[in-house]
C-alpha cells in the first residue's frame, strides 16, 4: 500500500470553499465548464510542449473523456494533457487562486523573447477547479506529469484538508478528475444532460470532448478562421447551429476581427425575416459572449443596442476582464467599448450592402427597418449612420409607380428613396427636407398639402408610420437640412421654384372676411386661427400646424399615449377661390344662411383632419353629415318628367 500524505490548504479553505462552491456561481453545470476548460488549459500546455520538445511526442490524442457511472455516482473527467508532479499537486491544488496557467506563461516568456504566445488558456485564476466541490462529497485527481513515469492521487471532502498518495501500477499521462456526486446530483451522470452542458459551454473547446465514443464538439468556431479559409456552406451550417433553425439561410453575416481598441473575433448574422412583423413580440435572443471559445454568456443584451436586438452571432475575445467565475465581467468599461465597435461595423456593413448588393438590403428593409429606425432616437452618436439607411415612398417614386382608381396600386414598390437620394434631387437653394405624415399612401396623395409642393416641382417624403415620424424629429437635421413636416407653419421654399409665369392674382371675392368671421366663431374652441391661405390652388382649405417640427397626426398619437402630452390647436386656412368658398361668401349676403355656413366650416375643419391622419369628432361630424344629406335629399325633386 502506498504510503499517503496529509495536507492542510493554505488558508481558511472551509470557509473559501463555501463561497466557491454555493456563492461564486450561479449555476452547478458551470463546474462542468470550468472543469473543461482546465482540461482545455492542459492538453493546450502539452500541445505547445511537444512541438518545441520533440522527446515529449507520441501518438496519444489530445482528448477530453467523459465518463459517467449512475450506479456508482460519479462523474470522471479524464484528459490526455500534461498532467501533475507531487509538488505541482501540492502548490495547485493546493493553493486557492494559485493559477497553474500563469506561472506557465510566464515561464514561456521568460525561455523565449518575451512575447506572449497565444495559446487560448481559459484558466487564469486558478480557481476553477474548486467548482467540483458543487457538485461532488469527494473529489479525487490521479494523475500522471508527461515528464514522470509515476502517478498521483489527490484526494479531498473540501473540509480544509486534503491527501496525496502514490498509484501503483500504469497511469496514463494526463488527469483524472473523478467527482463522487452529492446525492442531489445524479443529473450529472445523465448522458443527456451532460451532451446539453457540453454543447452550451464548450463547444469550441479546440479539443475533441468525447462520451459514449461520440464527439459532442465537433462544430468549429469559424469565427477565429481567416474569411477566405470559411466557406458558404461553413457560414450557413453555423448559423443554422446558432439559431437553432435548420435548412434556413440567413440573410446576410458579418465575419469581424479587430485588434484595436480592443481584441475580438466574432461573427454576425441576420435571419431572414423577422418575427416581430409576423406578432411574436419583441424578440429577446442576444449574441453570445465568449472568453477564448468559452461561453461566458450566452443572449447577451449588451454587446449590440437594443435596435440591432434581431442579429444572432458570437462575440470572443482574449481581452475580457473577468471575474473568478468567468460569468460576469470585473470591469464593465470594456463591453461599452466592445459595443460600439461591433455598432459601428454593422452599420458600415449595412451602408456597404446598400450599394453592392440592393436586392438583399431591399428586402432588410422591409423586414427590419421598424426596429433599425429606433435607434436614431436612442443613439445619438450613430443616429445620421442610421438615417442615411432608411428608405421612403415619396412623392418622386408614387410618380413612378402604377396608380389604380386613383391609389397606389397593392403591387407599388416598397420604400425606395434614401434621404441621400432625395437630397440629391433637391433644387438649388432648398434648406429643409420635406415630409407628409398620413395613414396610407392613397390618402396622402390626395393631401392639400401638396398642392403648393406640386406647383414648385419639390419632393415630399410620405411618412405612413408615426414611429417613421418620432424617428426624424429626433434626427432634426440631416445633412444640413432642417426636417420638416409640410403642414407645419415654418416651411421655407427655395427661390429657385418660385413658379416664373405666375398669372396676376385674381381678387378676394366679396364676403371673404364674413365667411372667415363665422368660421371662426364656429370653430373656437378647436382652432388657434383662420385665415386666408398662399398655399392652396384647388383645395378649399388644410390645417396649419404652428408647431412646425412635428405634424398634427404625431401630436394626436402622442396626445393619446401621453396625457401630460398638450396638443397644438391648428390654424385653418382657406381658398377664397375655390368653388365652395366662393359660393359661401355669396350664401353670407343673406344671414340666414349663417348658421349652415358655419356647419359647413365645422364639416370642412373634420374633412381636413381626416385627410391628415387625424380623428375628429365622430358624434358631431356624423350627425351633421346626416342633416347635409337631409337637406340635400329634400331640394330633390320625386316627380318624373
Amino acid at each position: 500500500m502506498a504510503e499517503q500524505q496529509e495536507f492542510t490548504f493554505q488558508t481558511e479553505i472551509k470557509q473559501l470553499l463555501n463561497i466557491l462552491s454555493h456563492s461564486l456561481y450561479q449555476n452547478r453545470e458551470i463546474a462542468i465548464r470550468e472543469l473543461i476548460s482546465n482540461a482545455s488549459d492542459s492538453l493546450n500546455k502539452l500541445r505547445h510542449i511537444q512541438l518545441s520538445e520533440s522527446q515529449y511526442r507520441d501518438d496519444v490524442p489530445l482528448e477530453i473523456v467523459l465518463e459517467p457511472d449512475k450506479e456508482a455516482k460519479v462523474l470522471v473527467i479524464r484528459d490526455t494533457g500534461l498532467g501533475l508532479t507531487h509538488d505541482e499537486l501540492v502548490q495547485n491544488l493546493g493553493t486557492i487562486a494559485h493559477s497553474g496557467s500563469k506561472e506557465f506563461l510566464r515561464n514561456i516568456a521568460a525561455t523565449g523573447d518575451g512575447a506572449k504566445p497565444d495559446l487560448s488558456l481559459i484558466g487564469q485564476f486558478g480557481v476553477g477547479f474548486y467548482s467540483a466541490f458543487m457538485l461532488a462529497e469527494k473529489v479525487e485527481v490521479i494523475t500522471r506529469s508527461y515528464r514522470e513515469e509515476k502517478g498521483w492521487r489527490w484526494e479531498s471532502d473540501g473540509t480544509g484538508r486534503f491527501t496525496i498518495s502514490a498509484v501503483e501500477g500504469d497511469v496514463p499521462r494526463g488527469a483524472q478528475i473523478r467527482l463522487h456526486l452529492k446525492d442531489d446530483m445524479e443529473e450529472f451522470t445523465e448522458p443527456t444532460r451532460l451532451k446539453f452542458i457540453i454543447r452550451k459551454y464548450s463547444t469550441f473547446v479546440p479539443h475533441p470532448i468525447k462520451l459514449d465514443g461520440e464527439t459532442l464538439n465537433e462544430q468549429k468556431p469559424i469565427w477565429v478562421e481567416p474569411k477566405s479559409q470559411v466557406t458558404e456552406e461553413q457560414y450557413n451550417g453555423f448559423y443554422q447551429w446558432l439559431t437553432h433553425h435548420s435548412e434556413e439561410k440567413p440573410l446576410w453575416h458579418l465575419h469581424l476581427s479587430s485588434d484595436s481598441p480592443i481584441q475580438f473575433h466574432s461573427i454576425l448574422y441576420c435571419p431572414p425575416s423577422n418575427f416581430e412583423l409576423m406578432g411574436f413580440g419583441q424578440i429577446q435572443h442576444g449574441v453570445n459572449l465568449c472568453a477564448k471559445r468559452v461561453l461566458v454568456q450566452d443572449d447577451s443584451q449588451d454587446l449590440l443596442p437594443e435596435y440591432l436586438r434581431f442579429l444572432y452571432g458570437v462575440v470572443d475575445s482574449a481581452d475580457l476582464p473577468l471575474n473568478v467565475s468567468r460569468e460576469t465581467l470585473q470591469d464593465h468599461k470594456l463591453l461599452p467599448k466592445l459595443k460600439k465597435v461591433l455598432t459601428k461595423k454593422v452599420l458600415d456593413h449595412l451602408s456597404d450592402l446598400s450599394e453592392e448588393q440592393p436586392e438583399t438590403f431591399k428586402t432588410f428593409i422591409a423586414q427590419f427597418s421598424s426596429i433599425l429606425r429606433t435607434g436614431i432616437a436612442t443613439d445619438f452618436e450613430n443616429r445620421e449612420r442610421i438615417a442615411k439607411l432608411m428608405r421612403f415612398h415619396s412623392t418622386f417614386s408614387a410618380t413612378e409607380s402604377t396608380l389604380v382608381s386613383g391609389g397606389l396600386d397593392d403591387k407599388a414598390p416598397a420604400p425606395s428613396v434614401s434621404l441621400d437620394e432625395y437630397l440629391k434631387r433637391a433644387p438649388e437653394g432648398q434648406s429643409q427636407i420635406y415630409y407628409l405624415s398620413g395613414p396610407n399612401l392613397d390618402a396622402m396623395q390626395k393631401s392639400p398639402h401638396l398642392e403648393i409642393f406640386r406647383k414648385r416641382n419639390l419632393e415630399v417624403l410620405f411618412l405612413e408610420d408615426p414611429i417613421d415620424e418620432y424617428a426624424l424629429i429626433q434626427l432634426r437635421s440631416y445633412n444640413g437640412k432642417e426636417v420638416m413636416s409640410i403642414d407645419g407653419a415654418d416651411i421655407k421654399f427655395p427661390e429657385s421654384t418660385n413658379p416664373t409665369d405666375e398669372v396676376e392674382a385674381k381678387e378676394t371675392p366679396k364676403n371673404f372676411t364674413r365667411v372667415v368671421e363665422l368660421f371662426r366663431g364656429a370653430l373656437d374652441s378647436k382652432v388657434a386661427e383662420v385665415k386666408e391661405s398662399s398655399r392652396l390652388t384647388d383645395s378649399p382649405c388644410c390645417l396649419i400646424n404652428p408647431r412646425s417640427h412635428m405634424s398634427g397626426r404625431l401630436q394626436q398619437v402622442l396626445g393619446q399615449s401621453m396625457r401630460e402630452f398638450e396638443q397644438t390647436k391648428h390654424v385653418m386656412e382657406l381658398n377664397p377661390q375655390s368653388n365652395l368658398i366662393t359660393r359661401l361668401c355669396e350664401l353670407s349676403n343673406n344671414s340666414d344662411n349663417d348658421e349652415f355656413i358655419r356647419d359647413c366650416g365645422r364639416q370642412l375643419f373634420a374633412n381636413a383632419q381626416i385627410l391628415d391622419g387625424l380623428i375628429p369628432d365622430v358624434e358631431d361630424t356624423t350627425g351633421r353629415t346626416l342633416r347635409f344629406m337631409e337637406d340635400l335629399a329634400r331640394s330633390k325633386s320625386a316627380i318624373v318628367v
